[in-house]
């Protein structure tokens, strides 16, 4: 049976799949008509999960390379017809299909305008004449005047008393964890993090070399109990920890639960990473930073709730913090924080358009979130906030490779079941970026897409298909 020589490079495993398939189509090691190795036979030959197998085959076939047979298995078709061998009631998966990919991988604020903001604010500052370190590096922990404008945001929005001094300028969310692992593990150090967590996090901790431990959840998130058997079996010293809407599951810590992690974390005397990325979507409960402030390193970011553009994000740092460790990091991953962003946004925090821009966003989100609840219904869990700009569909593994894939062979793109699985007790299922779409037209067609794949895949699991 066919077995595929994968091509070389950084491209998704997915990818290099794909690619392989066309390669020996156009070679003739395919013939048309030929059917390709059972998913799950393919993947324990080259390796991989079955899940990037699954991705291919979906992927191939809506380039139309394969036509897949529901209890036959997929087939190599050289001519395509985007209809042919496709079911009447299955058609408009396809015509959305040719519509263009809609993406619901990427995890940003849904989309509001912005451009006259950014040009007002560029006038003002040009007025004023304080453009200049927009041009030159920033030194040290990042431009006090913007530090500043940033604890009067904190204070505004997230209600945490902070100093200017208290601040560390970083580049984006994603350069914060990066700088956090670098500058506290060592390789082969552990970090512990909920049994699901955010993918960057994940992605930062295997450049770096570091260990990332699953701690089990529950409906609120974290639990205590599983985070101090943790702490003892590994030694970890760093927790990883998104409380608020957390990415992927959308869940959100108690009060009470807050307190708990806290406790748990002082008595094992555990530095506590909290991302907050979501706060702004949330009921605004206290961050565990309030319970815990001498071991809390709090993290807010522009990136979700204000502007992805600006790469913009904060580290809150604790008392007697060996801060000068966290400079070294600054330098060595990428010198300094830039400026232009970070001064557009104290502009902002200074005339009041950031909050205007934030409720924007959330309203937008509101909206967005009502037509996910509209269209997925029960499906959908149930997020531990007002609105989400993420929702979380529980699915077993296989039936969230099944429904990925069919999503994708009706032009929608869903973030692979596995890519925020850290240990093999963690919650299954679908995360859905209500965020990422252009409009809200375009959000209501991927909707409909992977509502019809629930469907479709539930009414074959009755039929004893799947």
């Amino acid at each position: 049976m066919w077995t595929p020589v994968l091509p070389d490079g950084h491209a998704p495993l997915y990818e290099r799949l794909v690619s392989a398939i066309d390669h020996d189509m156009r070679a003739g090691v395919l013939s048309d008509g030929e059917r390709l190795p059972p998913q799950r036979e393919l993947a324990f030959r080259l390796g991989v999960s079955v899940g990037s197998v699954t991705r291919a085959y979906a992927e191939a076939e809506r380039r139309g390379l394969l036509s897949a047979h529901v209890g036959r298995g997929s087939f190599v078709r050289v001519q395509a017809d985007p209809l042919r061998d496709v079911p009447t009631r299955e058609r408009g998966m396809v015509i959305a299909q040719d519509r263009g990919t809609v993406d619901l991988r990427c995890n940003t604020p849904p989309p509001v305008s912005l451009v006259g903001s950014l040009n007002a604010a560029l006038a003002e500052l040009a007025a004023r004449g304080v453009l200049e370190p927009a041009l030159q590096y920033v030194q040290g922990a990042g431009l006090p005047a913007v530090r500043e404008a940033a604890a009067l945001w904190l204070d505004r929005q997230f209600g945490l008393q902070v100093t200017a001094g208290d601040l560390v300028q970083c580049n984006g969310g994603q350069h914060a964890l990066a700088l956090v692992f670098s500058s506290l593990c060592r390789p082969g150090d552990t970090v512990l993090c909920e049994s699901s967590t955010f993918y960057g996090a994940r992605m930062a901790a295997e450049h770096f070399g570091i260990a990332m431990r699953g701690v089990a959840m529950d409906a609120e998130g974290l639990s205590p109990e599983a985070l101090d058997r943790a702490a003892a079996e590994t030694r970890a010293r760093l927790l990883f920890t998104v409380p608020t809407l957390h990415n992927p599951t959308s869940r959100t810590m108690s009060i009470q639960r807050r307190k708990e992690i806290a406790e748990v974390a002082r008595a094992r005397d555990l530095l506590i990473l909290e991302d907050d990325a979501y706060y702004s979507y949330s009921g605004k409960p206290p961050q565990i930073a309030r319970f815990a402030p001498e071991r809390t390193i709090y993290l807010a970011s522009l990136s979700k709730g204000v502007c992805p553009g600006f790469r913009l994000a904060f580290l809150v740092l604790p008392q007697l913090f060996p801060v000068e460790r966290m400079l070294r990091g600054v330098r060595a991953l990428g010198y300094c924080p830039p400026a232009l962003g970070g001064l557009v946004f104290s502009q902002w925090v200074a005339d009041g358009r950031v909050d205007a821009i934030m409720a924007d966003v959330r309203r937008e989100a509101s909206e967005r979130f009502t037509m996910a609840q509209a269209a997925l219904g029960t499906a959908m869990a149930s997020p531990g906030g007002p609105c989400s700009p993420h929702v979380w569909l529980p699915l077993s593994p296989l039936a969230a490779e099944q429904v990925a894939a069919r999503a994708l062979r009706g032009g929608v793109e869903l973030t692979p079941p596995d890519a925020s699985t850290v240990s093999n007790d963690a919650d299954s299922g679908l995360r859905l970026c209500l965020g990422a779409p252009d409009d809200r037209a375009s959000l209501a067609m991927a909707l409909s897409v992977v509502s019809e794949a629930l469907v479709r895949r539930e009414e074959l699991a009755c039929e004893g298909v799947v």
